[in-house]
């Protein structure tokens, strides 16, 4: 890039981010000086809010260039984790908020602490907090860094080789988003959020439109005619069982790694514990679930359309993160690439703060205030906050530049690694919600079970079974662990749900009609991602299929709104 240019995109940048701060400052300014306030936002969000900040918090850079990657180098199979995590939404909406929000809870560890113990707190804060440091926040670390190395070509601007370049900008990349980390608390986090929010669905939109043009020599048309008629495999969301999410794991393991994404992982789920009201917090978790159903088309299409610019031609993408990357220099305009750095850096920082506001949270709330064995004040709270903050991030530098080393690229590797916390999370919160005389020793021996069988299962006896699958298979047997022992060693008196809501807990009224037309739409888009679709060419099932999909949810909606 020129260095005019260069300059040019980088001021913009500023000024784009700069915005997006001062607007945040100017919404947060003494909202943060209490523990509510810094931890859950004063609890008063709304839905716009937390649906915007859901939504940046889940959809950063790892996903636009997990996903792109995988649908460059394999098919849209992989838009199962998107997609058919509305379902996951659904459950969030109408089952677990209304319960969280009773209780009151600041983080999931203190409702297992309330329903089990205090060393079920502690495993599920050990759990929570290994994760975010080795998976989750070194993965947005190096997803960022991918796409600003490659759109800027930081290995020629510094003469460094490729591995070099990406420590560089890792660490360049990570300082800055763990400076604005340590500031403003939830709000600042959802208020940014939701204004990048807004970036992204125009960049989401923007670069594959452009990238059409591109493959189309100047038609949009053509190029979209290319993409639907030539190599329609890519299109194709009905995983082979040698693809990276085969089809049948959507009714196995996805549904409960979705379920714990949506409805217990602490770092989603904070900001609609920081709900006004369970009226707003449905209407923020269910229109999240409704942005989902664009990730297809904004954060996989262009990986298709990468594979018909690049496929031919094998140097130019040394690894299939680079798809997307490659595709954004290509096709967008010198002056619209400050405002995509600024919106690139927002998702990564938004997310990257997000992580560390809700890591801070539960070492605070569930680790660090409990040790202390006194009362610990809101000013401390916050310090420590940030201090441990800072620890996280620096450790998460080290981690996030050797995410280039996995073969099947950063979407497998997050998937892979995840699976070490996920379902025994899940687990214990539905037999904790749903139960009343398990005892705590149940979910412990659940959750050890749980990572010495998935390590054992995946790294040593390396069996063929999709990772997916072992999802499943786990889960089953550590819900029957719980059953059984609380079947032989039940508690001496049924736990009681005692509500000490601080909100108004007053459902949406719309809420399940949302609901069918969400599930409603996640079955057109399989339809239209599969060989009764454009994989192949239509078939003549295909608009009977839409049109009775329409009719069946319409009646649905209509008898949801009657009663």
């Amino acid at each position: 890039m020129p260095s005019a240019d260069l300059a040019f995109t980088l001021v913009s940048c500023v000024f784009f981010m700069a915005v997006v701060g001062w607007i945040s400052y100017q919404k947060t300014k003494g909202s943060v000086d209490d523990k509510d306030g810094y931890f859950l936002a004063g609890r008063g969000l709304t839905g716009t809010f937390i649906a915007g900040s859901m939504l940046l918090t889940n959809l950063s850079a790892e996903q636009l260039i997990g996903l792109n990657g995988s649908a460059y180098g394999f098919n849209m199979s992989a838009m199962a984790w998107e997609v058919t995590a509305g379902f996951a939404t659904i459950i969030m909406a109408l089952v677990f908020l209304p319960r969280y929000l009773r209780g009151a809870f600041t983080t999931l560890p203190s409702f297992l602490e309330n329903r089990f113990d205090d060393d079920v707190r502690r495993l599920t804060v050990v759990l929570f907090m290994v994760g975010y440091g080795l998976v989750t926040i070194p993965s947005i670390l190096y997803s960022g860094s991918v796409a600003v190395l490659r759109l800027f070509d930081v290995p020629s601007l510094l003469n460094l080789p490729y591995s070099q370049a990406l420590i560089v900008t890792v660490l360049a990349v990570g300082s800055i988003g763990a400076i604005y980390a340590v500031f403003g608390g939830l709000k600042a986090v959802v208020v940014s959020d939701t204004i990048n929010g807004m970036g992204l669905l125009i960049i989401g939109i923007l670069v594959p439109t452009l990238g059409l043009i591109a493959l189309g020599q100047g038609s949009f048309s053509e190029g979209l005619s290319i993409i639907a008629n030539n190599d329609t495999h890519k299109l194709n969301a009905i995983g082979a069982p040698d693809d990276p999410v085969p089809f049948g794991t959507i009714f196995t393991g996805m549904i409960f790694a979705n379920l714990f994404y949506w409805g217990t992982n602490q770092y989603v789920i904070q900001r609609t514990l920081g709900a006004a009201n369970l009226a707003e917090g449905q209407k923020g978790v269910l229109l999240s679930g409704y942005f989902k159903l664009l990730v297809p088309f904004m954060m996989m299409i262009p990986g298709v359309i990468a594979f018909h610019l690049y496929a031919n031609n094998t140097d130019q993408l040394i690894s299939i993160d680079l798809a997307y990357p490659q595709l954004v220099k290509d096709v967008l305009p010198v002056y619209l690439s400050g405002f995509f750095l600024a919106v690139l850096l927002g998702a990564v920082f938004s997310s990257f703060n997000s992580l560390l506001n809700s890591a801070a949270t539960l070492f605070c709330l569930d680790v660090y205030q409990p040790l202390m064995k006194r009362e610990v004040s809101d000013s401390e709270l916050i310090k420590v906050a940030k201090i441990a903050s800072v620890v996280i991030a620096v450790f998460s530098f080290i981690v996030a530049p050797l995410l280039q080393f996995a073969p099947d690229g950063l979407w497998q590797i997050i998937r892979i690694f995840t699976g070490f916390y996920n379902i025994p999370v899940i687990a214990v919160v539905l037999v904790g919600l749903f139960t009343q005389r398990v005892p705590a020793f149940a979910a412990k021996v659940a959750i050890i079970f749980h990572i010495i069988a998935y390590a054992m299962l995946k790294f040593v006896l390396d069996i063929e079974l999709n990772f997916i699958h072992i999802y499943a298979v786990l889960f089953v047997i550590e819900v029957s662990i719980m059953l059984v022992l609380g079947r032989l060693y039940p508690t001496k008196s049924d736990w009681q749900y005692e509500s000490a809501a601080k909100v108004d807990l007053q459902p949406w009224r719309y809420a399940k009609a949302a609901s069918y037309t969400m599930l409603s739409l996640i079955v057109m888009v399989y339809l239209l991602f599969s060989p009764i679709g454009l994989v192949g060419g239509l078939s003549a099932y295909f608009w009977p299929l839409i049109i009775s999909t329409v009719i069946i949810n319409l009646g649905l909606c209509w008898h949801s709104l009657r009663r």
